[in-house]
């Protein structure tokens, strides 16, 4: 049976239409759904840090993202955190470092940039932050809680069996000795003066004058600007603008975001119990030193 001309015409672009969609989806799939086509574009994308920095690996994850997406000009980092740890907040920042080489990296400072968070907006090209913003805390932590007094009065014994004498440091059931507390210290001056060098490297400010600052006291925005640890007084949408205007996009940059996590009920409850055990664990009303403590740049 002979076809006529308009349904094989029909097929024809039936097969072509399909074939688009099929490449568009592939492509898409590849660039992490933010791509456009030819993976040209002039996209800011905007990654968001909020809360406790206890883990990195979820910020790197998008910012690796955008890295890799050819149109993503820049990355704005929207940050209201008043730090965590020193780990995670170093490995945020060493990913900013890298992704300097090919795209710029603004940070807008919500409510509160302080230590962890500072540390992170250092490695930027610029930073934004409102008049009122609490920045600065400059400054590492090490604390624990020791109830030996109460467990002598209970009348609880501690039994220790270790490999080496300062594997039981800053154990909560007992007096801190001497050698201990310097050995302590030693590792928070090594860790503050890793700060400070960020700070001055990233900055641009000399290490004494840094050093001189970062004795743990916070700073407003407008205090942070004098200081120059921060660039421009702003809020979100102007730290948008700047990172527009570096880039030299014309009229309304188009903002996007990482896509949503999705997660099953099971995966949700999971999480939630997990969180609320480990948080069990490290409530300092406890009293026991279930898990181990970690060093903290934070507020």
């Amino acid at each position: 049976m002979k076809r006529s001309p308009v349904f094989v015409g029909i097929m024809v672009v039936g097969i072509v239409l399909v074939t688009f969609l099929l490449s568009v989806f592939v492509v898409t799939r590849i660039t992490g759904g933010s791509s456009t086509v030819f993976g040209v574009g002039s996209k800011i994308a905007v990654v968001n840090i909020k809360g406790l920095v206890d883990e990195s690996k979820t910020v790197i994850d998008q910012l690796v993202r955008f890295r890799k997406d050819r149109s993503v000009e820049a990355i704005v980092l929207r940050i209201d955190s008043p730090g965590g740890g020193v780990g995670a907040s170093q490995e945020i920042y060493a990913e900013i470092i890298k992704i300097k080489d090919n795209k710029k990296v603004i940070v807008s400072m919500g409510s509160v940039a302080t230590s962890g968070g500072y540390y992170i907006a250092c490695a930027a090209d610029k930073i934004v932050a409102n008049p009122g913003t609490i920045t600065g805390s400059i400054g590492v932590i090490l604390e624990y809680t020791n109830v030996k007094e109460l467990m002598d009065k209970v009348g609880f014994k501690d039994v220790i069996i270790k490999s080496g004498k300062y594997k039981d440091a800053m154990s909560s059931h007992r007096d801190i000795t001497d050698e201990e507390r310097s050995m302590l210290q030693g590792v928070i001056d090594n860790v503050h003066n890793q700060f400070i060098e960020a700070i001055a490297k990233g900055r641009g400010l000399k290490r004494e004058y840094v050093a001189n600052i970062a004795d743990g006291r916070i700073f407003s925005g407008e205090q942070a600007k004098e200081l120059g640890l921060i660039d421009v007084l702003g809020n979100l949408q102007d730290a948008i603008s700047i990172a527009a205007e570096i880039v030299d996009i014309k009229g309304e940059p188009r903002v996007i975001y990482p896509p949503k996590e999705r997660r099953s009920l099971l995966e949700f409850l999971l999480q939630g119990i997990s969180r609320e055990f480990i948080s069990y664990l490290r409530d300092e009303s406890c009293g026991f030193n279930l898990l181990s403590v970690p060093i903290s740049i934070r507020g």
